[in-house]
């Protein structure tokens, strides 16, 4: 691992927040022309070839990049309360989301390691995948309770994510309630997904916000308990 300096992470520091505002804008001139990219991906895009216009190897930005933000992805996940705060809870049918959010934790959680145990993965792998529906900080916490491999859990959470935001929109094409979409986002794609939901209007970020919350605080108490009941 290179060694750190204060330099290089405010470089990388910046290097990510130069590709995350570009990606707005960038993203804002695709959609005249073909919709349904996520401006995450479009950010990773811009990050990787900012990082190769300076000459920046890939794996320094990492190193100096990754405690800044994963301290800061710990920040923002507290903070999602924000636009709970403002989310209108009146006639809010709250015995059938709680239904909902519990059948999401239960799904995305028992499907993705009932698959990989069908293809015969090892039990590490298979413990990977029961992180797949929280967001990294509550899945990162999880896996290191069941023994998982953080690394294998992290990318199983973002590439899910991604594709879960990737796909949202032609899911979504014939969905006019943006309520139905943030949830679905939220619960699904859980931060990636809660950034696209935002991009689509703000009622769907909150609603994102909550089904992101409510499930990782559903998911985060049950499945380290079942996980460690079951490998008794």
């Amino acid at each position: 691992m290179p060694t750190l300096d204060s330099t290089t992470i405010f470089i990388a520091f910046i290097v990510t927040l130069i590709a995350h505002i570009g990606a707005k804008y960038v993203l804002r001139y695709i959609n005249k022309y073909f919709r349904g990219i996520p401006m995450i991906i479009i950010a990773i895009v811009l990050t990787l070839i900012i990082i190769a216009v300076i000459q920046l190897p890939y794996n320094t930005y990492y190193a100096h990049a990754k405690p800044v933000f994963d301290r800061l992805l710990g920040y923002s996940t507290v903070l999602l309360a924000v636009p709970l705060a403002g989310m209108d809870f009146k006639g809010l049918p709250v015995k059938k989301l709680s239904i909902i959010v519990v059948m999401a934790s239960l799904v995305g959680a028992i499907v993705p390691m009932s698959l990989a145990y069908v293809f015969s993965l090892n039990i590490q792998t298979i413990l990977g995948f029961a992180t797949r529906s929280v967001t990294t900080p509550v899945g990162l916490s999880v896996a290191q309770i069941i023994d998982a491999p953080l690394v294998l859990a992290n990318l199983i959470i973002i590439v899910s994510g991604i594709l879960g935001a990737g796909v949202c929109r032609i899911l979504f094409k014939n969905i006019t309630d943006d309520r139905a979409k943030g949830l679905a986002l939220g619960l699904v794609a859980h931060a990636i997904g809660t950034v696209e939901a935002w991009t689509i209007s703000p009622t769907a970020g909150r609603y994102a916000a909550f089904g992101l919350a409510i499930n990782g605080l559903v998911t985060a108490v049950w499945l380290p308990m079942a996980i460690l009941w079951l490998l008794k």
